[in-house]
């Protein structure tokens, strides 16, 4: 059956409080009928007794036939619910006052009738001598003769077939209607009151299905599951436990997906990246070459030179670009292990300064470092600190003036050693600051951030857990701001792990 989940808790529920019901009706009147026969037996417990010692139903010769017959009929006149019979001593029935057909037992069972005689727990059933296989509650006492073994049993059956007329009578009567309609009505209330709470415990689990059914991995905000962000303290709702990790999952998921799709962006801008900036070099250097080609006769020496030197500039300028990227790519996809080892910092400033010192001089550009007194060592990647400390420096001198300044900072701060780069030059405009450590141009061509230069920066100084900042100043230039642990914190942080 296609049902849903409340439809079939509904269906089993309903199955299960009319067995219930059922059950209950049965052990009602189970327990009633029981409970009528125990306090019957109890009360007329003593009454075959009460018969047997009569004097007047034996005499010297036995029992006395016409005076048992006439006391039978006299106590079932009186009370018609009992029927009286004489049993010997192997149970067979000698005497009664049953209408001719009724009987429909000759012989009845001892062993419940000396339970009774031994004083067994009532209620005890016997069998009924006007039925096959029916059994009634009784009361019973031997026949004894001046001391001698009991020649025989008065039997008395308590509920006879007047008693059982008259309680399919009333069973058919207003009271028991009224009973059952009693206990329908309570069945039917206890259904509604089943499927309301089981709609009400299963709303939230709707609510969780229908959000699950709308959820779009985009994440667009109209078809989020509207669920709290987290589970309150203490909550013990499994469900609604379920409903907050849901939307957890799928806020992750969501996150993930524009993840993955600005990745994806992102590989679709590597392509114009390279395009954009291969095209100039490439476009230059098959020109000169196609000059030198065509004009191979008619070009002095002194131009062929010239257009050789421009020729191989630019090659060495596609060179560096497709080392670059190749770099970039390595460090994007996770293909680089750092080698980390503890190194002065100090000294590899004063490194980076000689390899630019000719370049700072031919552009009047002074060079000038700033070093905290006993700086402590780092403990990072040599090469690839280097390689920042390069990358900052030639991004510097560029767009640094002549006549103008480049300061490198070391500062023990917090434990940590923090490294800042700062120039003169005109600064970065502010609509470059948002997007600078990413991508320099989009799929569009359009410039944005700062040069591969600067994204190699950020992606070295990430695998090292740092961040590369560019911090506001008051006049013109630019200061960039990094920090990298000591040598001492790195060799504390491996001892506790």
């Amino acid at each position: 059956m296609n049902l849903t989940l409340t439809q079939r808790l509904s269906l089993v529920f309903s199955v299960l409080l009319l067995a219930c019901c059922g059950a209950s009706a049965w052990l009602q009147i189970r327990s009633s009928d029981l409970h009528e026969k125990e306090v019957v037996q109890s009360l007329s417990k003593n009454l075959a007794d009460h018969i047997a010692h009569r004097t007047t139903l034996m005499d010297a010769s036995g029992l006395r036939p016409d005076a048992v017959r006439q006391l039978f009929g006299q106590l079932m006149m009186v009370n018609p619910s009992v029927e009286v019979y004489l049993l010997d001593n192997q149970g067979r029935i000698e005497g009664d006052d049953a209408p001719a057909g009724h009987l429909k037992r000759e012989r009845v069972d001892l062993a419940p009738i000396r339970r009774f005689i031994a004083g067994d727990a009532l209620p005890i059933l016997g069998d009924d001598p006007r039925s096959v296989d029916g059994k009634k509650v009784f009361s019973a006492a031997p026949l004894q003769t001046n001391g001698q073994p009991p020649s025989g049993y008065i039997y008395v059956v308590l509920l006879g077939e007047e008693h059982d007329a008259l309680a399919a009578r009333v069973a058919a009567s207003s009271v028991l209607r009224t009973t059952l309609w009693s206990m329908a009505l309570v069945a039917a209330l206890g259904l509604l009151a089943g499927l309301t709470a089981f709609g009400l415990i299963t709303r939230p689990l709707r609510r969780l299905t229908d959000a699950m059914r709308r959820f779009d991995a985009d994440g667009a905000p109209d078809v989020q599951p509207s669920v709290p962000r987290s589970a309150p303290a203490g909550q013990r709702d499994e469900i609604a436990v379920l409903e907050t990790t849901f939307a957890q999952m799928a806020r992750r998921i969501g996150d993930q997906w524009r993840a993955l799709t600005r990745q994806d962006q992102q590989r679709r801008e590597l392509i114009a990246n390279i395009s954009h900036d291969l095209r100039t070099p490439l476009t230059s250097l098959h020109g000169y070459l196609e000059t030198l080609s065509l004009k191979a006769d008619s070009l002095g020496e002194p131009e062929r030179s010239r257009y050789l030197a421009i020729a191989l500039a630019q090659s060495v300028k596609v060179g560096r670009l497709a080392q670059t990227l190749f770099e970039l790519a390595r460090l994007e996809h996770g293909n680089v292990q750092l080698a980390l080892e503890p190194f002065s910092l100090v000294d590899l400033v004063q490194d980076v300064f000689q390899k630019f010192e000719l370049p700072a001089e031919a552009r009047h550009i002074r060079l000038r470092a700033g070093i905290a007194p006993r700086l402590p060592n780092v403990c990072a990647d040599l090469g690839m600190i280097e390689r920042v400390l390069t990358n900052l420096l030639d991004n510097a001198i560029r767009h640094t003036p002549a006549e103008g300044a480049i300061d490198v900072d070391l500062a023990y701060k917090d434990g940590k050693v923090e490294v800042s780069v700062s120039d003169t030059g005109p600064g970065i405009p502010a609509a470059q600051r948002e997007g600078l450590f990413e991508r320099p141009f989009g799929a569009s061509g359009a410039h944005r951030g700062g040069g591969l230069g600067l994204l190699i920066v950020q992606r070295m100084l990430q695998l090292h857990h740092s961040q590369i900042r560019l911090l506001d100043r008051d006049g013109p230039g630019t200061t960039f701001r990094f920090e990298l642990p000591t040598a001492d914190q790195a060799s504390a942080a491996g001892a506790r792990l």
